[in-house]
């Protein structure tokens, strides 16, 4: 590339950064009118705390997940209902702002500085970012190769590899390696999404999440469990120590004097939301990987006895199932499929719909009921660390691998 084709290159990605920062200026002042108030301020008070403190970059943080993640009640973004209500914006306006329907959140390795831009390795999906700010190179002065960014990324329409930050970024020393890898497994670990944005890791992930689930159908002789909460907390714990144990016998080397970690530190410990729970049922699917249900005893005797569905709290326990939005279509599949000859007359009760039939009708109702779960390709339910985090992590260049199960919640409960 001669250096009148890189100048011109140069200058015309300056001109879509400036209007990406127009953009953005207006989409911020709309999100922070009053017609948004009743959602942004309840999360900045949360943030907040009783003491009603919180700094300003903080605050920038939270009112930009607002403004390009948060949905609304009814399912759409900020960023949708800005474009929806501006006609007059250009075609090319519009697909800018619709682009940043999907940023790329993470823990960020500065890898070197290259004109007004840092090119960024991201610890978690371990993929390289090309990264500009729309302030130029200023903002990334005092920050040099080695150092760490936790930012919010989007990118600049039209200009191939080229994204902007969103938002506030925080810096960290290359001192702070060991803390920044904790806080990046974390992350990962509670959103695998962020993981699975490179397709290599989802892949990976497949791969580690079919052997487990090999290993656990083995172990506990199904892949559904129910059972008692302490016996199911105590089941998995005892899976769990089976394959660290089998992990150690394959790698003596990888664990210290070949010792594992004691009893008192379980790997595993149900959430207090599902503790009080009469029985909590434990699904390890090819799919949907490792989830976690309150009261499905109660779900599983339902489809057993369809004459249960004229009581009240059984009736509450499916439809708490169909409305939860931490409840995929898994579990009421499961029980369809194994209760053919009565799941017509469990939703004909519960619907009052006589002509109800699971086969003809089953479907449509739980896509009506849960859109959220078939508007995007399902991810493993375990994540592959990349290489560098596994290094800064632990010392050693093998990647590591995270279990990520469902977030589990106690069925009609907020």
């Amino acid at each position: 590339m001669t250096a009148a084709v890189r100048g011109e290159d140069e200058a015309s990605l300056r001109v879509l950064i400036e209007r990406s920062s127009e953009l953005k200026g207006e989409l911020v002042a709309f999100a922070q009118g009053a017609r948004f108030d009743r959602w942004l301020t309840p999360l900045l008070l949360e943030a907040a705390g009783p003491e009603r403190r919180l700094d300003e970059a903080e605050a920038v943080r939270i009112t930009d997940h607002f403004i390009l993640r948060y949905r609304l009640p009814d399912g759409t973004t900020v960023v949708d209902r800005f474009v929806a209500g501006r006609q007059d914006l250009a075609e090319f306006d519009r697909e800018t702002l619709l682009g940043w329907r999907d940023p790329v959140e993470g823990v960020f390795e500065i890898r070197h500085k290259d004109g007004d831009a840092v090119v960024l390795l991201n610890l978690i999906d371990d993929l390289e970012y090309r990264t500009y700010s729309n302030v130029g190179r200023a903002a990334f002065r005092g920050m040099s190769k080695g150092g760490f960014l936790h930012a919010c990324l989007v990118p600049v329409h039209s200009a191939d590899g080229a994204w902007l930050i969103s938002g506030a970024m925080s810096h960290y020393p290359k001192s702070s390696a060991t803390e920044i890898a904790r806080a990046a497994l974390q992350l990962a670990a509670s959103n695998p999404s962020l993981v699975f944005r490179n397709p290599a890791k989802a892949e990976q992930g497949w791969e580690s999440m079919r052997a487990d689930r090999a290993a656990f159908i083995e172990f506990c002789g199904s892949d559904e469990l129910v059972l008692p909460p302490a016996e199911a907390e105590e089941k998995l714990n005892s899976y769990y120590r089976h394959r660290q144990e089998a992990a150690v016998a394959e790698n003596p080397d990888r664990t210290r004097g070949g010792r594992l970690p004691g009893p008192a530190f379980p790997a595993f410990e149900l959430p207090a939301e599902l503790a009080d729970s009469d029985t909590v049922g434990v699904i390890y699917d090819e799919v949907d990987g490792l989830n976690f249900y309150a009261d499905y005893g109660m779900l599983r005797d339902l489809f057993a006895e369809p004459a249960l569905a004229g009581r009240r709290p059984y009736q509450d326990v499916l439809r708490a199932y169909l409305r939860e939005e931490s409840i995929a279509p898994l579990p009421i599949r499961r029980l369809a499929a194994a209760h053919p000859e009565t799941v017509d007359a469990v939703f004909r009760k519960l619907l009052r719909k006589p002509g109800f039939t699971w086969g003809e009708h089953g479907e449509e109702l739980l896509r009506r009921r849960k859109p959220w779960y078939y508007e995007s390709e399902p991810h493993p339910g375990v994540s592959v660390i990349g290489e560098r985090l596994g290094e800064l992590a632990a010392g050693t260049g093998r990647p590591k691998f995270s279990r990520a199960p469902r977030a589990p919640r106690r069925p009609g409960r907020p």
